[in-house]
């Protein structure tokens, strides 16, 4: 059976949000990850970050209730929950650094079954430039969830035994949220969390070219 069954990336962020527990401070990186705050329970207290000086960052606004001085890492307009704190950026990169936020999801082109990540570019003309913070997220969260297709624009597996592309960390992920599936990295090894609809690790193995447990 070859792998067939997957989910948007609205239903992936929602996936997602059902993996954050209550209490957890938490960074979404620039791109499809920014999804999940708009699926985050709202009977929860989950604190997100964002790098350039905000704690407590709610969903996107509303259609017309935009407000332009609040902006996310990727320059997205975002809300504020009561009693957010805003500060500087040096402060933010500091909470990061420091080994204070739970969890960052971040997107990826690589994961290496050791945990390295490789998820920076320098991009196009007009791309947000070079690494940011990734960096900074990927050596300081407890745990670096990864938000991503499976498969590059050019069929290649995303999920890889050594990455080739420059590094962003080592050996930092825990797990891989695909259209496809879910990922641990575990021991060296990408082991199957969960399957999505009628998908199979051998499929998914034939998918990859990897061994998966």
């Amino acid at each position: 059976m070859s792998a067939s069954s997957r989910v948007s990336r609205q239903e992936l962020a929602q996936r997602i949000a059902e993996d954050i527990p209550e209490g957890a401070y938490v960074n979404l990186g620039i791109g499809a990850p920014t999804l999940v705050a708009n699926y985050l329970p709202a009977d929860l207290e989950i604190i997100l970050h964002t790098e350039n000086g905000l704690l407590g960052m709610g969903p996107a606004p509303a259609v017309g209730s935009v407000d332009p001085d609040l902006i996310n890492a990727g320059k997205q307009p975002v809300t504020a929950l009561a009693g957010a704190a805003y500060f500087h950026h040096a402060d933010s990169f500091g909470m990061m650094r420091g080994g204070h936020l739970d969890i960052c999801v971040l997107g990826a082109f690589q994961v290496g079954s050791n945990g390295d990540l490789a998820n920076w570019s320098t991009g196009a003309a007009d791309a947000i430039p070079a690494v940011g913070g990734a960096m900074d997220l990927a050596i300081g969260a407890r745990n670096v969830w990864i938000m991503t297709d499976l498969l590059a624009k050019s069929g290649e597996s995303k999920l890889v035994t050594e990455c080739t592309y420059p590094l962003t960390g080592v050996g930092c992920v825990s797990r891989v949220y695909t259209d496809y599936a879910v990922f641990d990295v575990i021991g060296n090894t990408f082991r199957v969390r969960e399957l999505f609809g009628d998908n199979t690790v051998e499929a998914l193995e034939d998918l990859t070219g990897l061994n998966l447990k």
